[in-house]
């Protein structure tokens, strides 16, 4: 339940204009001050040098940027510290523009991009990680091996001889990349930052599953040699992949797993970076860099407590009313999860089902498009299950947005190691709120319509934006009448929206107040119902990725919020449709600027 674009940048925003969204059709790129237009443009090119699988991701590896097609990522310590420094450059460079001297949207792209580089810069001072935001350089859902497969797999298109060489060229890096890890795993255990046992425990066998295999039979040369041939590719693909897997990939693999071996006798069963000698700190910055807030643990989990007593009350009207009076809750969802009326086999034909049933839920939402929306966007989805060779470690739904240039769209993924992880009735929820109105409607914004915003929006993912949109859009398919004749589903909607006041309890819990996996675990189970296993999966991710969880009802709440604020100004005149395009033709942005935003937007609807 979450985007896999992990860099923090950031959009545009809303103008002045008699109105809503009169000014979001702006020249040059949506930016209307040329010093301003000239500065994006030029961080652009350097954000996209430094991020070669970004542009490929948004079809950006093209004519004179087609060489970024043929390289990795640098995850080396010097790539990162290249990466914090560039952060303090730009932000330093984005200053000497004139704040006062900018309006509307220019204003908002102002104030997101240079929150997005104080961020960063800030980060920089933790000297451990992946990205500062992940502090463990590889787990069990980040690093090479979970994550550059299926990067090459899905976002590297192979439609000419070209793309299937460069294809060859990055698989060619793929073992530096697994050094680059090695090296900043061993040196980020020597300031006492070492996986938890359990997670560990997961990212070993990730690994090694991955070595057991074959070299020809690997999805790494298996995905090229597949492509080229449908695409009538001629060349010996196969075996040229297959020669750098055996001779340049394992032997990398194999030495990623020594290190990881290595550590496993300093790894401790403690889950929360309390344990960093900096954790606090680093926790409180976790969350700054989430939430785009500057909410403290103690206020964010107490919101989360809060709001979970108010749903239960909600789901407990529901339940009853479908004949479920025995029990919490939690109690009755826990059952209601076991129930084979709503769970699907766990077999090949049985996960078909899932995925056919997927489907038709985002099919149903459509027709009801043009009562939250006046985009028109078309917004085209691919639902795919997990690849099995790293779904053990992913998360249990996530999305890849489509590419700007149209070559590839948006892409679903649900995990499928379990059907019983996802009963039936959450199944319509998940996919308004990685599909649509969610994900794949906002992230439609940016490739359908390039003119009216700045490449800069597509580049870095606010994740309580996003994530909050993407709540948010549960909440609308509710609202609009999805489930007007599907009281079981709106059941699974409101379950969803429980689980993220969860998430803040469980977050803070964890990080802040010393909760064990087994205690998270265990609360989480007692407040939502879902499985064991699938929440296990959940606090595991809550630990490799701190502060992550509290992005989803942090932003929901926001925009909720914010919405009420504009309904309040406007009475008769407010309109829903105009509400939420003006959130959404941001691109996203911060909490901290999105009131901004919102008023610019009432400001505009209200008669001269």
């Amino acid at each position: 339940m979450t985007t896999r674009r992990h860099l923090l940048l950031t959009g545009a925003a809303l103008g002045l204009a008699a109105s809503p969204l009169a000014a979001f059709a702006a020249e040059g790129e949506g930016v209307n001050d040329t010093r301003l237009a000239g500065l994006l443009d030029a961080f652009v090119k350097e954000i996209l040098a430094d991020a070669p699988q970004t542009a490929s991701s948004l079809g950006k590896d093209k004519g004179a940027d087609a060489a970024l097609k043929r390289r990795l990522d640098d995850v080396s310590a010097g790539g990162r510290a290249k990466q914090v420094a560039a952060y303090a450059d730009r932000a330093k460079r984005l200053r000497a523009v004139p704040r006062a001297s900018l309006r509307g949207r220019d204003l908002t792209t102002y104030d997101s991009v240079l929150y997005a580089q104080d961020v960063g810069a800030e980060g920089g001072r933790f000297g451990y990680g992946k990205d500062y935001a992940n502090p463990y350089v590889v787990s069990q859902q980040d690093g090479t091996v979970v994550n550059t497969g299926e990067f090459l797999n899905a976002q590297h298109l192979i439609e000419t001889r070209d793309d299937a060489e460069a294809y060859l060229a990055r698989l060619e890096q793929y073992g530096t990349a697994l050094d680059q890890e090695s090296d900043r795993t061993k040196d980020a255990a020597g300031k006492g930052v070492v996986l938890p046992d359990f997670l560990l425990a997961t990212a070993l066998r990730q690994g090694e599953e991955a070595r057991a295999q074959d070299p020809a039979a690997t999805r790494l040369v298996g995905s090229l040699a597949e492509r080229a041939k449908a695409k009538g590719i001629d060349g010996d693909w196969q075996a040229r992949a297959t020669a750098i897997v055996a001779q340049k990939v394992f032997p990398a693999l194999e030495r990623q797993i020594a290190v990881l071996k290595s550590q496993q006798p300093r790894a401790t069963h403690d889950a929360g970076v309390w344990k960093f000698r900096d954790g606090a700190d680093y926790y409180r910055w976790g969350l700054k860099y989430n939430t785009t807030t500057d909410r403290a643990p103690d206020e964010i989990h107490k919101a989360g407590l809060d709001q979970g007593a108010e749903i239960d009350a909600m789901m407990d009207g529901i339940l009853k009313a479908q004949g479920f009076t025995q029990g919490t809750v939690g109690e009755r969802m826990g059952a209601l999860t076991k129930d084979p009326r709503f769970v699907y086999p766990n077999t090949e034909a049985g996960k078909r089902e899932v995925l056919a049933y997927i489907e038709e839920r985002i099919a149903a939402i459509r027709p009801f498009i043009p009562k939250f929306s006046k985009l028109d966007l078309k917004a085209p989805v691919e639902v795919r299950a997990v690849p099995k060779e790293i779904e053990a470690g992913a998360g249990l739904g996530y999305m890849n947005f489509a590419a700007l240039d149209g070559s590839r769209p948006a892409i679903y993924y649900v995990n499928l190691s379990d059907t019983a992880n996802w009963p039936k009735y959450t199944l319509a929820s998940l996919s308004m709120h990685e599909a649509l109105p969610g994900h794949a409607w906002q992230g439609a914004y940016l490739a359908e319509r390039p003119g009216e915003i700045h490449t800069i929006a597509s580049l870095m993912n606010f994740g309580a934006f996003t994530e909050g949109w993407a709540l948010y859009a549960e909440q609308l398919a509710d609202e609009v009448g999805l489930y007007a004749d599907d009281p079981m589903g709106r059941l699974g909607y409101l379950q969803a929206l429980r689980f993220r006041a969860a998430r803040l309890v469980v977050d803070t819990g964890l990080h802040d107040k010393r909760w064990t996996r087994e205690q998270a675990v265990a609360w989480m189970v007692a407040a939502t119902g879902r499985s064991v296993g699938a929440i296990t999966s959940e606090v595991d991710r809550y630990c490799a990725s701190p502060g992550q969880a509290c992005a989803y009802k942090t932003g929901h709440n926001e925009i909720v919020r914010l919405r009420a604020k504009a309904q309040a100004a406007l009475g008769d005149r407010f309109d829903l449709r105009d509400y939420n395009d003006a959130v959404v033709t941001t691109g996203g942005c911060p909490l901290a600027v999105l009131e901004g935003v919102v008023d610019r937007y009432v400001a505009g609807a209200r008669p001269a």
